[in-house]
């Protein structure tokens, strides 16, 4: 596929004065968006698929997902389009613009749920498979009503979630997302460590190189797992945002795959240790696991491990909410100032009512997995695959080759075959239960 073109501005209507992130920047804010809860559920994707089939999909999920960004850049480039919606529309009308509007929202909306889900569970614990998995807070103060999972998640939301979903530009969090993903790999590191030693002690859990096929588990069960990767790599809805406050946009592919391969390192290395370190027993949310240790250090890590990746969400948290934001903006204010830097009341509404609804969701679902499957299967692998292999197919500008007709014919039809058999099976086992 050619490069992206650098003598044509992404965004024409951008003031050149806000162009003002860096490479460096870029990849921080793309790679905190990729991560975010998705490391969580890696290491169960390793449970359900087996070590070799999980990892080969890894490598291959963030091949297609660099794919399809290049794919956005490039025809984003070509016309007059300044975001993923407009984007959609010059190929496929209003239908096309609504439907990427909605995909956003729902993919968004779910992150922003699921971390405060998992946030909940760090600090006040969750039930699961019939056990009770004790959080931080009740670990060293014990059983009380303020750390209850109701009023944890409120705390975060009101004293460190709010002041950062406040701030009005991507570029502005670049900062945080540092922090954030430093956190990430803190995470990553600890867990690493403890399976090393767990490994030279002899006490790894067993695990599976591909997957065991019994009659309970079909071959068609294996594609749930599916959804949970591509949920995992998806962060399209942030591509136009990050790109456009670069001051060279065609750098955004470079920050791309820089960030792409680190995420897929990170997403190796908690899965293959995660996977070590509590085998058959592992949670959809692998954070309940770090709930208990026969000794001092032990439940010092694992505290460490909990709180950091805990910090992790809260400062990815703002980074999901600025494009879910915008699209909400843009959907239900069409005629009116698209900005909302200057319209206070429509920011501090849409703001707002983002936070109380996340929070009411996240008390009300107790687990991240159902979450992740349904996201996958729908709105992120519209957005992720789907979405810009259309628009390639389409190629209402005259610019697609051959090969990208190809590539793009190949990444939809894979990603709306695995998304109907992981639907059905949901559906199916739904039913069953």
């Amino acid at each position: 596929m050619s490069p992206v073109p650098e003598n044509i501005p992404l965004l024409s209507t951008v003031n050149p004065s806000t162009r003002t992130a860096s490479v460096s920047g870029a990849v921080f804010n793309v790679a905190t968006s990729i991560i975010g809860a998705g490391i969580m559920s890696i290491p169960f994707a390793l449970k359900v698929l087996g070590i070799i089939p999980a990892l080969v999909l890894i490598v291959f999920v963030a091949f297609l997902t660099d794919i399809s960004v290049e794919l956005l850049l490039r025809f984003t480039h070509s016309g007059d389009s300044t975001t993923y919606a407009s984007l959609m529309k010059e190929s496929f009308g209003t239908i096309g613009s609504v439907a990427t509007q909605v995909c956003i929202m729902i993919t968004n909306l779910g992150c922003l749920i699921m971390y405060q889900i998992i946030i909940g569970d760090v600090f006040s614990g969750n039930k699961e498979g019939g056990q009770v998995h004790l959080g931080v807070l009740q670990e060293w103060f014990g059983n009380h009503w303020w750390n209850a999972r109701e009023f944890s998640i409120l705390f975060t939301a009101v004293f460190i979630l709010l002041p950062l979903v406040l701030l009005r530009r991507v570029d502005s969090l670049r900062f945080s997302s540092f922090v954030s993903f430093v956190l990430a790999v803190v995470f990553v590191g600890i867990s690493s460590v403890m399976a090393i030693i767990a490994i030279v002690q002899g006490k790894t859990k067993s695990t599976r190189l591909v997957p065991e096929l019994d009659n309970e588990t079909s071959f068609l069960n294996l594609f749930t797992a599916v959804p949970v990767l591509v949920t995992a790599f998806t962060f399209h809805f942030n591509v136009h945002p990050i790109s456009s406050e670069l001051r060279k946009p065609s750098n955004m592919i470079t920050a791309v795959r820089i960030a792409l391969l680190l995420c897929a390192v990170i997403y190796f290395l908690i899965g293959i240790f995660g996977y070590l370190l509590f085998g058959d027993s592992l949670m959809s949310d692998i954070l309940m696991n770090f709930d208990e240790s026969v000794d001092a250090t032990g439940a010092l890590l694992n505290d460490v491990v909990r709180l950091s990746y805990a910090i992790h969400l809260m400062l990815v948290f703002p980074v999901q909410n600025f494009p879910l934001r915008s699209n909400i903006n843009e959907f239900l204010f069409p005629t009116k100032e698209a900005s909302l830097v200057t319209n206070e009341r429509r920011f501090m509404g849409i703001t707002m009512a983002l936070l109380v609804f996340s929070y009411l969701a996240a008390i009300t679902f107790p687990n991240i997995w159902y979450i992740f499957q349904f996201m996958g299967s729908t709105s992120a692998a519209c957005l992720a695959f789907i979405f810009p292999g259309a628009i390639a197919l389409r190629d209402v500008n005259g610019i697609a080759t051959k090969k990208d007709k190809v590539v793009a014919s190949i990444m939809v039809t894979l990603a709306v075959v695995t998304s109907i058999i992981a639907i059905s099976i949901n559906i199916n086992n739904a039913l069953k239960n």
